[in-house]
């Protein structure tokens, strides 16, 4: 199995436009410490020649342009992206599907409920339904991604999209809002889960023996944007288990026999960002690597 991390940022990427927090002033100022990150999605592919999309972030047209395995490889019009899967209806993870209009083929896959968001936005009929077919999945069936590539989506607890909540916000519920997906090719199993708001022992049992996971690392601690000055929500408030503390992923994981431990979806605030920063080391005690653009896992 082949991953090509595309984008290992959260919303808003790093640095963010209009974000001078501690992480961010390090990249605006070109400090070799801190690499730039995109938002966050993944390509996998189970023979290195035809791919799926996981997630489809705004900067998508940049992702494939510096990703060889993405290019057109054959005659006028072409793609080796055979499928995009959806694992929430956040804007860092559908708004790139608007950049993916020209007439090539490929299979939209997502829950019911992603599918009637999409379906409910009028600017997405720009997807010509004559190339891309839009696939519901139920949680659990099983799908053929891409050649010799399965994959699964499982409910895992989180929320709705931040443009779509309401007066009351369910925090930690399961459903098909948010999901992880399990791939499986060639006997490996490896699953991403870019968004979690707790661990179950459920989810838990699922994860173990994993020979990858690339796991939600929005925040290294639950009250960061707030002690960064930049917002005033919890990393729980918005659906995000932090890294660190007793609560946080580290220590929920750390039990669990896997492969490759990696972080990815990481808010410009987390200061694991910065390549010696004492976060960073801590990870790396605990197994954890940190995911940049271009990252390349092979399993």
């Amino acid at each position: 199995m082949y991953i090509r991390v595309l984008g290992a940022a959260a919303g808003g990427g790093l640095p963010q436009w209009n974000c001078r927090c501690d992480v961010c002033r390090l990249a605006w100022s070109g400090d070799p410490r801190v690499t730039p990150r995109t938002q966050s999605s993944i390509a996998v592919s189970a023979d290195g020649r035809s791919w799926a999309l996981i997630n489809c972030a705004p900067e998508v047209l940049t992702q494939i342009r510096r990703t060889p395995a993405l290019f057109p490889q054959q005659g006028s019009r072409h793609t080796p992206i055979e499928s995009i899967l959806l694992t929430n209806a956040d804007v860092d993870h559908v708004g790139g599907l608007l950049s993916l209009r020209e007439s090539s083929p490929y299979r939209l896959y997502a829950t019911a409920e992603i599918q009637a968001v999409l379906r409910d936005n009028p600017i997405f009929n720009v997807l010509n339904p004559d190339y891309v077919e839009r696939v519901s999945v139920a949680l659990e069936q099983p799908l053929a991604l891409a050649e010799g590539l399965e994959a699964r989506m499982f409910a895992v607890p989180g929320k709705t999209a931040l443009y779509l909540e309401g007066e009351q916000v369910d925090i930690g519920v399961e459903g098909e809002a948010t999901v992880g997906i399990e791939f499986r090719a060639a006997g490996r199993r490896t699953y991403y889960i870019p968004g979690c708001a707790a661990m179950t022992p459920a989810l838990a049992a699922r994860l173990e023996g994993a020979d990858v996971l690339l796991f939600d690392g929005t925040l290294w601690r639950d009250d960061e944007m707030i002690r960064a000055g930049v917002g005033h929500k919890t990393g729980q408030r918005m659906g995000h288990m932090a890294m660190s503390g007793e609560t946080g992923s580290m220590a929920a994981l750390s039990s669990l026999s896997l492969g490759r431990r990696v972080f990815l979806h990481i808010n410009n605030t987390n200061p694991v960002l910065i390549d010696d920063s004492a976060e960073r080391r801590e990870a790396a005690r605990m197994g954890w690597e940190i995911a940049h653009d271009g990252m390349e896992l092979e399993c």
